[in-house]
Formats: C-alpha cells, sequence, structure tokens
C-alpha cells in the first residue's frame, strides 16, 4: 500500500471502521496520528468554552448527559454486552447501545471484544492497556490510538454477531456521536428562541453538552485501565494487579470496585459490601424492578463469605 493509500484508508476509517481492514496491523502499537485526529479535534474543541461561556443550563445539561452515558456505559456496554451479567429485550438491549455509542467509545461489539481480551490477559504482555506494559499514559490513551487496538476482534463476541443492528452501531460508530452533536445543537438554538431566559444557545450547548461531556466521560472510563491496576488496596489474591479505589467507584458509578470485578466478573454487582457504592448496579436493580432488565446475577454466597472473611482478618466493618 502507498502512503497516499494508507492515508486514504485512516480517513476512510472515520467514518467506516471496516475500512480496510484486512491491512490493519494488528500487532503494531504505533501511534496512529491520522486515524485519531477527530479524538484529538474532540480535546480542541473543548477550548472553545472560552468563546461560549457557561449557563447553568448548559453545564447541568453536562453532567445529566455524563451520567447517563456513564450508566450506559458501565451498565451495558461492560456489565452487559462484556460479561452479560443480566437479561434484557433486544429492544432496549438496542436502545442502550445508542447510548453507549454516543459516549464516542466506539461501538458495542469492538468495547466487548477488547474487555473480553482483558480479563483473559490481565496484566500480562498481552493486554494492550495495562500500565504495566507500557506506563500511564499508554494504558491510558496510548492503547486507544493504536492499529493493535482498532480492529474489532468479532471472534471473540460471536454472541452478539446475530443482531445486524449491532454490528451496524459498530461498523458506523461515529454515526451516532455526529447525530448527538447534531441534536444538541439544535436543541441549544431552540431553546435560544424559545426559552432565551436559560442563557444557552447552540454552539454553548454543543461545547458544554457534547465536547466537555464526552471528554470528562472518555476520560473518567479509562481511569479504570491506567489507575484501578495501579492505585487503591487489594481485597482479593488475583492473578492481575486490579484494586479497589473508592474515588474511581464515585466517578464511574461502581467500576472503581475493580479488584471486586476481578474476583467475580459474572456479578451484576461491583460493590461486594453494602458500603461500597455502586451507583450503576443501583440503577440496574431499578431498571429490573421496571421489567426492562431482568435475572442480575448476583454475587454468589461463597465469594460473599469470602469477602466478609478477609473483612474481619484485616479488621474491616462487619
Amino acid at each position: 500500500m502507498t502512503r497516499v493509500q494508507s492515508w486514504l484508508t485512516n480517513i476512510l476509517r472515520w467514518f467506516d471502521s471496516n475500512a480496510g481492514s484486512d491491512q490493519l496491523d494488528i500487532e503494531s502499537r504505533q501511534f496512529n496520528a491520522l486515524r485519531v485526529l477527530p479524538f484529538i479535534a474532540l480535546h480542541l474543541a473543548c477550548l472553545l468554552a472560552f468563546v461560549t461561556g457557561v449557563s447553568a443550563f448548559a453545564l447541568g445539561f453536562a453532567v445529566a448527559f455524563f451520567a447517563v452515558r456513564m450508566f450506559a456505559i458501565t451498565g451495558f456496554y461492560h456489565r452487559y454486552f462484556s460479561h452479560k451479567t443480566f437479561r434484557t429485550t433486544r429492544g432496549w438491549q438496542f436502545l442502550f447501545a445508542l447510548l453507549g455509542a454516543s459516549a464516542a467509545q466506539r461501538g458495542p461489539l469492538w468495547w466487548a471484544a477488547h474487555h473480553r481480551h482483558h480479563h483473559q490477559h490481565s496484566d500480562r504482555e498481552e493486554d494492550l492497556h495495562s500500565p504495566h506494559h507500557g506506563g500511564f499514559w499508554w494504558s491510558h490513551v496510548g492503547w486507544f490510538t493504536c492499529d493493535a487496538g482498532f480492529r474489532t476482534d468479532e471472534r471473540r463476541v460471536k454472541d452478539w454477531l446475530r443482531f445486524p443492528e449491532l454490528r451496524f452501531i459498530n461498523r458506523f460508530d461515529a454515526l451516532v456521536p455526529a447525530a448527538a452533536a447534531v441534536l444538541i445543537y439544535t436543541l441549544g438554538e431552540a431553546l435560544a428562541a424559545w426559552a432565551p431566559g436559560l442563557g444557552t444557545n447552540g454552539p454553548q450547548l454543543l461545547v458544554w453538552g457534547f465536547f466537555i461531556s464526552t471528554v470528562a466521560l472518555f476520560h473518567a472510563t479509562v481511569s479504570i485501565n491506567s489507575l484501578s491496576h495501579v492505585w487503591g488496596s487489594r481485597r482479593f489474591d488475583t492473578p492481575d494487579n486490579s484494586r479497589n479505589n473508592f474515588w474511581l467507584a464515585l466517578i464511574t458509578f461502581g467500576e472503581g470496585w475493580h479488584n471486586n470485578h476481578h474476583r467475580w466478573p459474572q456479578s451484576a454487582r461491583q460493590g461486594f459490601r453494602w458500603y461500597e457504592i455502586d451507583l450503576t448496579y443501583y440503577g440496574l436493580w431499578l431498571l429490573s424492578r421496571l421489567g426492562i432488565v431482568h435475572d442480575l446475577k448476583p454475587i454468589p454466597e461463597t465469594v460473599r463469605d469470602e469477602t466478609r472473611r478477609i473483612d474481619q482478618q484485616r479488621g474491616n466493618r462487619p
């Protein structure tokens, strides 16, 4: 492939992640600047806040959209698509796949395939985003920018390939966040005309409600890669370096109980004790009461007993 062809293929991948998939060097961990220009542009666009200013409505919208999409990522991209810790209907599955995709963290099949690979090889050399084989910045964002991290390994998500709507979202993974950005801009312009007292407009709501909210969501999510295998406590002697961290659990809605998760990834709940706040599980429990999800997989009694025994031995809360 010539250099020009390589450039064109990388640009095409902005719109179609399957473009030139047979030409990817799945072993390459080199930074691919051209392919990740939209990711860089997303960060730079946050600086437009100095031009648009801020309003209480724009800030509140940003926080709300962060929370909704965080739940979609942690509850569905992670606990549902990656680990199948509960069940739901095809319609709700599709809706939450759309919400997760609006976070600009690629498609649900790509996300699940990489996460399943992570659990199989956690903190070993094959683990693409281990901080113990590349350092903080590599595990935080570097792995995301190389060809080895781009391909969806369909062998790991054969259980989801039978859903054409999921394959479509996964292939055209830029479509949903782009549509979300357009809708948010349109909402801002409509509010400027119909509710000027809110003090917002299209550009401002786009910057805060999409750009800043999305960037904050991305860095909160990937902090589990870069920090939860370095910073925190280890209740269980798992074969990796996963750790529990209260602060990360707060900002990621429960994902910071990462050592718990690596001890028993099949559970819909990652906070194993009552005082381990797990907002995602509380949300899933509420959805189960509403009949939207069902069959939440519990923490096995043997693991509960092990948790209590370890905590008692260490003098932690009963």
